[in-house]
């Protein structure tokens, strides 16, 4: 199936502030080799069939390359992120501008939300991740937009700050429902709570789960199209893990943007109308 994608250019990208554990504003970061790692995430998912459009960046905005964050669009209305951290702040207007001028239904969140970072649509589910970054009062405004079930997630474990670093939805993910495409997800079971493990073990007993360290390299914040999961080339495990499940595992390498804290997923947002 194609999808539509948004993605935003890192002409920008450094990192000049520490908001979570991968960055480290002491270490150099060469943006000539982030812009060509995302012109190839870019070329890869044109070369799957996908089409891929483009928001253009903003000096002072350095994150703004991880789309994900930016929204969460859902049968075309685009829900918009409302950032933790003041550094990241300006993003969600801008991104919510650009959804506006493309005709897209918009929401304005009231409760801080990072976007697709920590909502991912799993079937006629929204799995929701609260925890480190977005506020388990916005899932009752989602379920309210999309009426659908939310089911509240909390990551515990700061490396996996947000929902889609721990749990990447291999297939499900295209809003046509559970009766049309059956949900397959992965994701690592450490980064949860107990009481988050559980269900996702209720909700999804066949799931792949992830080893830490496949995880620690961000391999599940990996794109998936329901056939081709677009991943980390350091989760190594993980690829073979996918092959097994008849998945075609497509490696790129992100590794300039990893000091962002951020690979293949942060910076790919699904456009579902």
């Amino acid at each position: 199936m194609t999808r539509r994608y948004l993605m935003c250019r890192p002409t920008y990208f450094t990192v000049s502030y520490q908001i979570n554990p991968w960055m480290d504003t002491s270490r150099p970061v060469d943006t000539a080799r982030a812009i060509s790692q995302w012109e190839r995430l870019r070329d890869v998912h044109r070369d799957l069939g996908h089409e891929v459009v483009l928001i253009e960046p903003l000096t002072g905005l350095p994150d703004m390359v991880y789309a994900a964050n930016g929204a969460t669009v859902v049968d075309g209305t685009a829900y918009s992120a409302l950032f933790k951290h003041p550094e990241r702040a300006a993003e969600g207007p801008a991104y919510l501008a650009w959804f506006a001028e493309h005709d897209f239904a918009t929401r304005e969140a009231r409760h801080i939300n990072e976007g697709e970072g920590d909502l991912l649509l799993a079937g006629d589910r929204i799995l929701a991740g609260y925890g480190f970054r977005s506020e388990r009062s916005s899932h009752a405004e989602i379920a309210s937009l999309w009426h659908r079930e939310v089911v509240s997630l909390e990551l515990v474990d700061p490396r996996f700050y947000h929902l889609d670093t721990a749990l990447t939805v291999l297939r499900g993910d295209d809003g046509a429902g559970p009766d049309q495409t059956p949900v397959d997800v992965a994701y690592y079971p450490e980064a949860f709570s107990p009481e988050s493990r559980a269900r996702l073990e209720a909700l999804f007993p066949d799931a792949l789960r992830a080893t830490e360290a496949d995880a620690v390299v961000l391999g599940l914040n990996s794109v998936s199209d329901g056939e081709h999961v677009v991943i980390n080339p350091a989760a190594t495990d993980y690829a073979g893990a996918l092959r097994d499940r008849g998945y075609e595992p497509v490696p790129v390498d992100t590794s300039e943007l990893l000091l962002g804290g951020g690979g293949a997923k942060c910076c790919t947002l699904v456009l579902r109308s």
